[in-house]
């Protein structure tokens, strides 16, 4: 008999498939994998998302998600791209770490009222808890997403 009760699992929305897999907290950092495509849960990526699949991750995620609010053709966007990726090394699995171009998803853009990008935004089980527009290097996101990370 396993030792972890329900409420020891999180619930992990899978970056590839969008299942969403009950993981022990205890194995978060274990390198879990999902249990309808076998594949990684963490990639150590972030994760792009479209307009279809964003609310799917923001919702039902119960670690928080760190959203890159960005567009192509932002030179700040591109530029703060690399740094994102190592957060996202960092933060995961603490944390889901997502990208959504604002190009491709315009519903989400106005729906969250985002106003400049590059913007980030931590959600926690659909709920906007803190939002941060402009660049930062990998040390200042990973700083800013602690900071604001929900008790």
């Amino acid at each position: 008999m396993s030792s972890s009760t329900p409420s020891d699992s999180l619930h992990i929305v899978c970056p590839h498939c969008d299942a969403v897999n009950r993981v022990p907290a205890a194995r978060l950092a274990q390198q879990p994998t999902c249990g309808k495509c076998q594949l990684a849960l963490f990639t150590g990526k972030p994760v792009d998302l479209s307009s279809a699949r964003f609310l799917k991750h923001i919702e039902r995620s119960d670690i928080p998600v760190l959203v890159d609010f960005w567009a192509p053709w932002c030179g700040p966007c591109v530029s703060m791209a690399p740094f994102y990726g190592q957060a996202a090394q960092q933060l995961e699995p603490a944390y889901r770490v997502v990208k959504v171009d604002t190009e491709q998803a315009r519903d989400l853009s106005a729906r969250y009222a985002i106003r400049s990008i590059p913007t980030l935004a931590l959600f926690l089980h659909g709920r906007e808890v803190a939002r941060q527009p402009g660049a930062m290097d990998s040390q200042r996101i990973i700083a800013w997403a602690h900071a604001h990370r929900p008790k």
